[in-house]
């Protein structure tokens, strides 16, 4: 059951992603290669990769590099955590603002409410002993750290910001690093609710992968 769980989820999670590249490319407003850039600047396109690599990595044991990070001790849970800062901002903070219809409306509920809501099911019913050590899981937050520095870095050179509430353009400097100090510490604060909350499951589960 866990196996085609895995399977399942990565197929869904690279159609979803595959998709949305789709129609970005589609509804392009600059070059293919800009759109592409621009593409991968979104936190959950970046994040929702990285939940497929997770599930692929896992359904079909690949143990190569760079498919072994997927196996370290603390991925689970971190994955998990980023997952679903994308659903939580997207529903607290962009909802109101995107108004999608047809195939993206699909698309964007897939990428912003059922997968974190699939991913959060599946780290319960399977996370392990050492994906609740934060001094593991506190490593990955390195992950949305160097997201947001990026971001910042090459909006100022090319005045393109995949959210509104990083648009130093608009809402300025103070506003700007005022929303990444909160994404930090809602990032952290997940992660320190899912370790402690794992813990305390009836059922949690054995270590049943080599953890590198």
């Amino acid at each position: 059951m866990k196996r085609y769980s895995e399977t399942v989820a990565s197929i869904i999670i690279w159609f979803t992603v595959i998709s949305q590249f789709y129609l970005m490319i589609m509804n392009r407003q600059t070059e293919i290669l800009e759109t592409t850039v621009r593409f991968f600047s979104f936190f959950t396109i970046l994040t929702n990769t990285l939940v497929a690599l997770y599930f692929s990595t896992k359904a079909f044991k690949l143990k190569t590099f760079p498919f072994t990070i997927f196996n370290k001790a603390g991925a689970l849970t971190a994955i998990t955590t980023f997952i679903l800062i994308v659903g939580l901002v997207y529903q607290i903070a962009l909802r109101g603002i995107w108004q999608p219809t047809g195939f993206q409306y699909i698309v964007d509920e897939l990428l912003h409410s059922i997968i974190p809501l699939l991913v959060l099911i599946y780290w319960y019913f399977y996370v392990s002993k050492l994906d609740l050590k934060f001094e593991s899981v506190s490593k990955w937050i390195l992950y949305p750290i160097f997201y947001l520095l990026f971001v910042l870095l090459r909006g100022h050179f090319s005045g393109f910001y995949p959210y509104p509430f990083l648009n130093i353009s608009n809402i300025g400097y103070l506003n700007a690093f005022k929303n990444i100090g909160l994404i930090v510490l809602l990032c952290l604060s997940i992660l320190i609710l899912l370790v402690f909350l794992g813990k305390k499951l009836p059922r949690i589960q054995n270590v049943e992968h080599t953890y590198n």
